[in-house]
């Protein structure tokens, strides 16, 4: 029973499409559940047939918005899979993704190579240690180039690129790949559905040869069992590359690169057999790890041991609330009842289902590796760990950017009120990265999220879905604010006396500027503050960085120091080292020299070359900081830092300037001084 369990696992693999948008990560997901038999036509991004864009603005707007997740089987191996979002917006389903993967597949475009998005999705990938491989798509458009595609994936990315294939033909002439471990031609015919296996073609022979021993070269620099078998061989076999590339792959060291394009269904066949080949099976990634009361504990991928999954997504279907799990240890079967973290309460397991995007298959039971689906968990957010209630552990969820933009939403009809409150906290329910509140001075209520595309999205979820009119106001950018120039030695005395037990409390802080985020510390000695409630004064100026001075803004970049304080016997308490905590912030703050940060984002812009004149014009316009500028195709492709709230409208602005051939992308990159406090705020 032991090995049946063992042989499952290894013959496991779960993995993500990582890609900037368009690059061709829905195509690749289409034709690889075509290639293994999961669907029997070819779905299509421009026709709105595809299985994993399936939700209608997805289909309308020719982009993936949700990560879909679907299962396919290839060589006896379960292919769990998920496409994700490619457009900056949506950040957040991909950082929640990566979360549960244990490997990956980055797809980049022969001609444009490393984009912007393709940079923030590897770094992703890179903070959770996710072993990938990376497939460079679209070599049959014109001017598409493998090397290239592969020196930018170096110069950009910086990983040590292991390029296995040499295409076979270039452009519209691409019909397949020479496999440079094995020698030999594999190509696809005119209906690129049969794959044929061949010698290598004599005038590709000797580039070839030449390739092979690069990679040769290249893999035993890093891994020792090829350089052994080098030094006393002069050449390293198939079987040895293999497993080394299989090494190299998970341990970081190096990024095997494939080619290929998925649009004419030619190279999809050879990535699969690499993703079989060198991405982790749920046995080859370390044990998850988690805390318990306070203490680390780790959970092997063990069926047999006691459940724990993470939920990363949860989506509201028309047959009932779908929560998306991680299995990681266990097993866990119709009917159980687990413990939920973020409730502290038990849920019952009613249906589990195999995923196809939208379509579903009844499952009996999910065992540690699985990714599926949930019905019947009434608490359970994004985030949230299930787990053995005689066995509890609590994982580490998904981080939740903060959110850079906001709008104002009403129901047009008074008597809606209640039924669009209900909409956006079911939309905050699935998508953690969109902040519903209310204004404190207006009393609007504000919808928060990624960008202006997010938002919309969002939006037209509730139009569509409830059929709701909707009112929505001018988006706005959301602000920070941070330390410019500190103080010291701020003393904030709460004292309060109402009859009963009193509170009394005695702070003295300092405050000086931090680069980024929050720290506390405290130099407070002999004993004058207990710990106990140096841990409360912690908690009071966490409170207090809700809202800054300036306008109302978060608070960020600020170091708070506990320098002296004093207790009373009787009326001292944690509630009012906390409340004094909170107000002595605030009063340090206003002594502060403060400053109004506002979002910044890097653009790429893709103009025809007569057009960058007029580009960079209007960037200059917007406050923009030009950083990069290059040719790549016929096309001049302009980078540059821009304040996030000079962008709304921009992509009308440059349609027109460019006769609709202009396009952008954006991602952000942080925060800047903002010029003056906004009339908005």
């Amino acid at each position: 029973m032991r090995n049946h369990l063992d042989r499952h696992l290894t013959a496991v693999r779960n993995l993500g499409i990582l890609a900037h948008v368009d690059a061709g990560k829905t195509t690749v997901t289409e034709r690889i559940l075509y290639a293994t038999g999961t669907t029997h036509k070819r779905g299509e991004v421009h026709d709105g047939t595809t299985i994993t864009d399936f939700d209608p603005q997805e289909r309308d707007r020719g982009i993936t918005i949700f990560a879909a997740a679907v299962s396919c089987d290839w060589d006896g191996h379960r292919v769990n899979l998920i496409d994700t979002p490619g457009h900056v917006d949506f950040a957040d389903e991909v950082e929640r993704a990566l979360r549960v993967l244990d490997g990956a597949v980055a797809v980049f475009d022969a001609v444009a190579g490393v984009e912007p998005q393709s940079e923030s999705v590897w770094r992703q990938a890179d903070r959770h240690g996710v072993p990938r491989i990376a497939f460079v798509n679209k070599l049959d458009r014109a001017g598409a180039d493998l090397d290239t595609a592969v020196a930018s994936i170096r110069d950009r990315l910086h990983p040590v690129p292991l390029v296995v294939q040499l295409p076979i033909g270039t452009e519209d002439a691409f019909t397949g790949v020479v496999d440079l471990l094995h020698m030999r031609a594999l190509t696809w015919g005119e209906d690129s559905d049969t794959l044929v296996e061949g010698a290598v073609p004599q005038e590709l022979r000797e580039e070839a040869l030449r390739r092979r021993r690069l990679l040769e070269e290249a893999v035993a620099e890093r891994h020792p069992a090829a350089l052994e078998e080098f030094c006393d061989r002069e050449t390293v076999s198939a079987e040895t590359l293999a497993a080394a590339l299989r090494d190299l792959t998970r341990t970081g060291d190096g990024v095997v690169v494939l080619c290929g394009s998925a649009y004419r269904n030619r190279g999809i066949e050879p990535l699969l057999d690499a993703v079989v080949a060198y991405l982790p099976s749920p046995l080859d990634v370390p044990a998850v790890r988690g805390t318990h009361e306070g203490a680390e504990q780790e959970r092997a991928a063990d069926p047999a041991a006691p459940s724990v999954a993470l939920a990363f997504k949860v989506s509201a279907t028309a047959t009932g609330r779908l929560t998306y799990l991680r299995v990681y240890s266990g097993t866990i079967e119709k009917g159980d009842t687990l413990w939920e973290s973020g409730s502290r309460r038990t849920e019952r397991i009613g249906r589990i289902l195999r995923v196809q995007a939208d379509r579903h298959a009844q499952l009996d039971r999910a065992v540690a590796g699985d990714i599926v689906a949930v019905v019947g968990l009434k608490a359970a957010r994004a985030g949230s760990t299930l787990c053995a209630p005689q066995a509890p552990l609590v994982l580490e969820p998904p981080g939740v950017p903060d959110p850079v933009v906001s709008v104002a939403v009403e129901a047009c009809r008074g008597t809606d009120t209640d039924r669009l409150a209900s909409a956006l906290a079911r939309l905050a329910e699935e998508d953690p990265s969109l902040v519903v509140r209310t204004d404190p001075e207006t009393g609007q209520t504000l919808l928060s999220g990624m960008g202006e595309l997010h938002l919309e999205v969002a939006v037209e979820k509730i139009r569509r879905t409830l059929g709701l009119d909707v009112n929505v106001g001018r988006p706005r950018v959301t602000y920070r604010e941070t330390v410019g120039r500190g103080v010291t030695g701020q003393v904030f005395r709460h004292v309060k006396q109402d009859g009963g037990a009193g509170q009394f409390a005695h702070v003295v802080l300092d405050v000086e500027a931090l680069e980024e985020g929050f720290e506390f510390r405290s130099a407070v000695v002999g004993g004058r503050v207990p710990q106990e409630y140096v841990r409360a004064v912690e908690a009071g100026c966490r409170d207090a960085l809700a809202e800054g001075p300036l306008g109302g803004h978060p608070v960020t970049g600020l170091r708070v120091t506990l320098t002296d304080g004093a207790t009373h016997v009787k009326d001292s308490s944690e509630t009012a080292f906390r409340t004094a905590g909170r107000f002595g912030l605030r009063e340090a703050l206003r002594a502060c020299a403060m400053v109004l940060l506002e979002p910044v984002v890097e653009v790429a812009v893709t103009v025809p070359e007569e057009a960058v004149g007029s580009v960079l014009g209007d960037l200059a316009a917007r406050r923009g900081r030009v950083t990069d500028s290059a040719v790549r195709g016929g096309s001049a492709v302009v980078t540059a830092t821009v304040p996030l709230a000079e962008l709304f409208g921009y992509a009308t602005r440059l349609r027109s300037r460019t006769q609709g051939r202009g396009t952008f992308t954006a991602r952000p990159t942080g925060y800047a001084p903002a010029p003056a406090v906004p009339a908005t705020t």
